[in-house]
């Protein structure tokens, strides 16, 4: 089950429990929706309650960053668990946006919220 919540300029998404093929077509539906309408978005994942994922989610995941190697800016990923900061990182092959991983919302929050610094 997810939760999606859209921000200006932001998606964030709450993953509990298993992380299924229907919620993720959701994910995709509404990061598709933000960055039709305002360009590329960042992205704020809680993966904390997220206790398992299946692997027809893993393929789509790889299909959709492919698809969408420039609509982000920033991706927060927040969790505990080792195998899912590997899996976040490894997906950084895909995305040219900045991703990094936290153990602390208001880490990853302050994060996103920060001014990028001169290029």
């Amino acid at each position: 089950m997810i939760v999606i919540e859209k921000q200006p300029k932001r998606v964030e998404v709450t993953v509990y429990a298993e992380f299924s093929l229907a919620d993720y077509k959701e994910f995709e539906n509404a990061v598709n929706f933000a960055i039709q309408f305002e360009g590329p978005v960042d992205l704020l994942f809680d993966l904390r309650e997220m206790a398992d994922v299946t692997l027809d989610v893993a393929w789509e995941d790889i299909v959709f960053a492919r698809a969408h190697a420039n609509d982000f800016n920033r991706i927060a990923v927040l969790t505990h668990s080792q195998w899912v900061a590997w899996s976040a990182w490894l997906a950084q092959i895909f995305v040219r946006a900045e991703t990094r991983i936290f153990d602390d919302e208001l880490d990853a929050r302050a994060w996103l919220t920060e001014e990028e610094g001169p290029a």
